[in-house]
Formats: structure tokens, C-alpha cells, sequence
């Protein structure tokens, strides 16, 4: 079984993923956090042991995969450690904040031969795998517009811990949090982007964008709306996919469509029996123990971890200059 070291505390699922993978069969040995006091209190929770040196803690050999959860400013340095120790690395979102410093992670990663997944979990869910299931079978025609949408009310509602907003360790803000989900779940269904308009504001008066909308255009020419807040204290994950055909539509967790075959019998949306949606896959981080165990493959890796860091980084590009940025690869 995976016998795993929790680097950082700073994420707010970090908590959450330390026992999600004890859940799943891996064993925690250490934890390490850039604040030792941290690292203690932590490791007294969890029954392992606290290193105050990242460097001893990647030595050790009875460690054989790590769980990354400091700011995503630290990300390069830690995950690069990680991968010239030989230690497989679970990361959560974004992997970087540059596709620069992603390239240079994968390039170390893949030298190491060690496993890696990042934290996509929406990609999991049975509406999402259901929606990709759809626009690959035709049946809604061309696809011309999609609407992702995905907010809560975390710095409205203050909520969220203070060092959150601190852009020097989040690299961004709502759009760089929660918006990662309905950027990766666009670019899953739609392919290739190649142009992205950007417009983030704050609300709170936050040092960082509380409330955020980009339009991304595909090489197939949909086109996608994204959505995220800080700032929304009630709103249903949600999206919406526009075909010349037909039209589908998720929220929370429901799935209506209509198509030419639904449209036989009524002019009405139609509720998709759950029944009739994809099984809802693995956890990443469950998959992730289970791939270091040798049971399962990984679902999430570099070249998905790189795509969303593209998107990112030419989104905040896009609202700092006020421009349409075309998407290079």
C-alpha cells in the first residue's frame, strides 16, 4: 500500500485529502508544512511524524508518494523535489501558475519515472462523462456554445481563511480556485481552445479577482462561457452545452436534453434517468493510491495538468492587458 507524506497544510482540502487517502488504503508517515508548528499539530492529528526538512523527509525510503498541498507559489519548488527524490506526487490544482514552470515539473517528473495525478474531480462525475458521451456520438449536431458554471460565496460570506487572497501564494483568485473546475470540464468536452477573453473584478475588495468570466473559443468553433465567484452564496455547479441539434443541460448533478429523438414525442427537456448516466468514477486521489498500489491507472496527468495551466495563465493575461489572447501550444 502507498505509504504517503502530506507536503503543506496551506490548501484548504489538504485536511480532507490526508484522510481520504488513509480511507483508501495508504498509510501516512509524515507530514511537512513551511511552518513547523504547523507540521506538529498536524502530524499529532494524524499519528505520524512531523520533519521540519523537506529535504530529510524526501529522503527517506519507507516514503514512497507525496500529497501536495502548499501555496500553489511553492508548487515548482516542492514538486520538483519530489521528483528528483523518485516520490510519486498527487498535486492539487493548478500544478503551476506558468505553463514555463509546468513543463519544467513534467520534464523532472518524467525523468524520474515516477506516477503523478493532479486533482480534477469533476471530470469524474457521472454528468460530465455523460455530456462527453454525447457530443462525441453527434447526436446534438455542431456544438456552438457552452455555459460552465461553478461559485460560492466564500469571500462574501468570509468564509475563507485570510491568506486565500494573498496573490504572492494563490497566483490568482476565484478564477485560479474554483474556476479551474469549469475550465478543465471545457476544455474535456470541447477540445483545443485557441483564443480566450477574460474579465475579473472583486466585489470584496479582495487583493485578487472574487468574481470572473472568460469566453474561449475551440478549434471546432464552439465557444465557452466560464464562470466562477467568491461572491454567490447560492448557486447550483451547473453547465450547458448548445449543439445545431439538440441541447443539454446539468445542474446539480441532473441531467436534461433534448434532441431529434426526444423531440419525436414532446417539444420539452427531458430528465436523463440516473440509471442511464456513466458510473461515477474513482476520487483522483483514490485512483491515485490505488495507481500507486499498482491497482488502477492514473486518470489525470501532465498533459491535463499543463492544459489547464495554458488556460490559466493566458486568462489572467487576458484581463491584466484587457485582450483577446490567442492560445498557443
Amino acid at each position: 500500500m502507498a505509504n504517503f507524506a502530506m507536503l503543506g497544510k496551506w490548501h484548504v482540502h489538504a485536511p480532507g485529502y490526508a484522510r481520504e487517502a488513509i480511507k483508501a488504503g495508504g498509510t501516512c508517515k509524515a507530514v511537512w508544512d513551511p511552518d513547523y508548528e504547523v507540521a506538529k499539530a498536524w502530524a499529532a492529528e494524524l499519528g505520524c511524524d512531523a520533519v521540519e526538512c523537506l529535504d530529510c523527509l524526501l529522503a527517506r525510503e519507507d516514503i514512497d508518494s507525496v500529497i501536495v498541498g502548499t501555496p500553489t507559489s511553492m508548487h515548482h519548488e516542492v514538486i520538483m523535489k519530489a521528483a528528483k527524490a523518485k516520490k510519486h506526487i498527487f498535486t492539487e490544482k493548478t500544478l503551476a501558475p506558468t505553463v514555463a514552470e509546468c513543463e519544467d515539473i513534467a520534464k523532472a517528473i518524467k525523468e524520474a519515472g515516477v506516477l503523478f495525478e493532479i486533482s480534477y474531480p469533476h471530470r469524474t462525475w457521472p454528468p460530465v462523462l455523460y455530456a462527453k458521451q454525447i457530443i462525441e456520438s453527434g447526436i446534438l449536431g455542431q456544438i456552438s456554445i457552452g455555459r460552465f458554471r461553478n461559485a460560492h460565496g466564500g469571500a462574501s460570506g468570509n468564509w475563507l481563511p485570510a491568506y486565500w487572497y494573498e496573490k504572492k501564494d494563490a497566483c490568482g483568485g476565484a478564477m485560479m480556485d474554483l474556476g479551474c473546475h469549469p475550465m478543465y470540464i471545457s476544455a474535456y468536452l470541447f477540445g483545443k481552445p485557441v483564443r480566450i477573453s477574460s474579465m475579473y473584478n472583486t466585489l470584496t475588495d479582495k487583493p485578487v479577482d472574487d468574481n470572473a468570466v472568460n469566453t474561449i473559443e475551440f478549434e471546432n468553433k464552439a465557444i465557452a462561457i466560464v464562470e466562477t465567484s467568491f461572491v454567490t452564496p447560492i448557486s447550483p455547479w451547473a453547465f450547458e452545452i448548445y449543439g445545431t441539434e439538440g441541447w443539454l443541460c446539468a445542474t446539480d448533478h441532473k441531467v436534461m436534453i433534448t434532441t431529434p429523438e426526444t423531440r419525436k414525442y414532446t417539444n420539452d427537456m427531458v430528465y436523463v434517468p440516473e440509471n442511464k448516466l456513466p458510473k461515477r468514477l474513482d476520487e483522483p486521489l483514490v485512483n491515485f493510491i490505488k495507481a500507486v498500489d499498482g491497482k488502477a491507472e492514473i486518470y489525470f496527468g501532465l498533459d491535463d495538468a499543463i492544459d489547464l495551466a495554458r488556460l490559466l495563465e493566458n486568462a489572467y493575461i487576458s484581463d491584466e492587458k484587457g485582450i483577446t489572447v490567442e492560445i498557443k501550444n
